[in-house]
């Protein structure tokens, strides 16, 4: 297995993709633009600057995304308050001397909070996946982590490349795209999963630029061969239970629409266990 060294932000990543190639026909500055969604050059900027959607291809916004997935939806729990008076008496607060030593238990709108959910999304897939399933699927995952962050988590997502290279096994990159406790550049998380530049411009250029005898073995075999599943290992010591999306199949319905993406997006969301339901 060959593992090229992970980048361990965003401006590391776009650095590497920025570095002289080491081959002089890889397709991250040589492949036909309308394939790649962008030139390179367009790439570079919008790695930089953000696809900030306002979504002309969809007419919605990443707000009207979470309310067309379900993702705003409130829920209650019970949460205790204390006062003079009450249903029952908190016996420490009163041997404490506090008058509010009575509790009561509330219906607040609330969720579980405070975990840090780590995504791990493959940005390989075969050559012949349409731009509009990428658009679908990093569209639903952006409505999902803009969810998460709104009540009170936070997340850290990696972009990853894997894949077979016949003759020498399995190889793997990642990157991280947002870091915990960041705020959520909505414009550089849609790029990153929603735009197929991200692998066929900047991935791709990583890759031009490695080792001159790997970069060359990686375009004599198109990149490398499927599986390309990443794998939690994939990840630097020190990141821990990851959510590690499969990699995208242009066979798999789901992303076919940005509805059937983002009813997805609902199911994963209450999957993870991030809202209380009842």
């Amino acid at each position: 297995m060959i593992a090229i060294k992970p980048l361990h932000s965003w401006q590391e990543f776009l650095e590497a993709s920025q570095r002289p190639p080491s081959i002089d026909f890889g397709s991250g500055r040589n492949g036909r633009s309308s394939w790649a969604g962008a030139t390179f050059e367009e790439a570079q900027r919008l790695g930089r600057d953000g696809w900030h959607v306002d979504l002309p291809d969809t007419d919605v916004r990443v707000g009207e995304l979470r309310e067309r997935a379900g993702l705003t939806r409130a829920v209650s729990a019970l949460e205790p308050t204390w006062d003079v008076t009450g249903s029952e008496v908190d016996v420490g607060v009163y041997l404490s001397g506090v008058p509010e030593c009575m509790v009561d238990a509330v219906p607040r709108s609330t969720s579980v909070r405070g975990r840090v959910v780590t995504f791990l999304v493959p940005a390989t897939y075969a050559s012949t996946t349409p731009h509009h399933y990428i658009t679908n699927r990093g569209l639903a995952l952006a409505a999902l982590c803009s969810a998460i962050i709104a009540v009170g988590h936070s997340v850290e997502i990696w972009s990853g490349y894997a894949a077979d290279l016949p003759g020498e096994g399995r190889f793997s990159a990642v990157a991280r795209v947002i870091a915990a406790g960041e705020p959520l550049d909505i414009g550089r998380l849609c790029f990153a999963t929603a735009h197929p530049a991200m692998l066929r411009r900047l991935w791709f250029a990583v890759l031009d630029a490695e080792d001159r005898d790997f970069a060359l073995s990686l375009v004599l075999e198109n990149y490398g061969a499927p599986p390309y599943s990443c794998k939690a290992t994939d990840l630097p010591p020190g990141v821990t239970d990851p959510y590690v999306f499969p990699y995208l199949d242009d066979l798999e319905s789901q992303w076919r629409t940005l509805d059937t993406a983002l009813e997805w997006s609902h199911e994963t969301f209450e999957a993870l266990g991030l809202l209380r339901t009842h």
